[in-house]
């Protein structure tokens, strides 16, 4: 199937997506990046926009509806990270089925056409933007920040510089199953001594 490299990154960013939630506090939620300016959204309004946002355009566009509420019952870290965890490992499932007929296919995407290919490119690459602002956010709020695609300041600095891809957990299952009890993530080892920036010195 031509298009299986499409469902593999879905589900690299669906666990990268957790992750980045799991490195909140509860007590982070409601705090944007600027105090008195409502146009940053906070945590809590971030995961409301992927759940909501990645339903509407897997049901509408892509016609796959997990036949679940988009948002938990409880709108607290751990409930949303259960549900879009369940949600999204469901969406992988139903993906793994279709042709690379289904793919191609041109479908309506808001006011255009466009293949559901496409689409779920976008979509991903949607999700990864959001995820950049929580990350800010996260620098923002002096929470520690674990790898994305690669190092950062407190996995060891740069990669050129030895610095180590550390997630805070090494699946979904194990995430859920630690924050359930606390947490238990990865101990980093912080930036290191050289400086975090390419710009030679």
């Amino acid at each position: 199937m031509d298009y299986q490299f499409l469902i593999d990154t879905y589900n690299t960013e669906r666990i990268k997506t957790l992750s980045t939630w799991s490195t909140f506090k509860d007590e982070d939620l409601s705090v944007r990046p600027h105090p008195t300016d409502k146009r940053g959204r906070n945590a809590l309004e971030h995961m409301v926009h992927q759940c909501m946002g990645e339903n509407k355009w897997f049901t509408a566009m892509l016609g796959i509806d997990v036949g679940a509420p988009p948002l938990p019952a409880e709108e607290t870290r751990l409930e949303f990270i259960k549900r879009y965890a369940e949600d999204s490992g469901k969406r992988v499932e139903v993906l793994k089925e279709k042709d690379n007929n289904w793919w191609a296919e041109e479908v309506k995407f808001f006011e255009f056409n466009k293949s559901r290919a496409w689409i779920v490119t976008r979509r991903i690459a949607h999700t990864a933007h959001h995820r950049g602002q929580q990350t800010m956010l996260l620098r923002i709020l002096g929470r520690d920040i674990y790898s994305t695609y690669g190092p950062t300041a407190d996995t060891g600095g740069l990669q050129q510089n030895n610095a180590q891809t550390i997630y805070p957990y090494p699946d979904i299952k194990t995430l859920i199953s630690c924050e359930i009890v606390g947490g238990d993530k990865t101990i980093l080892p912080g930036r290191g001594e050289k400086p975090c920036t390419e710009r030679p010195e």
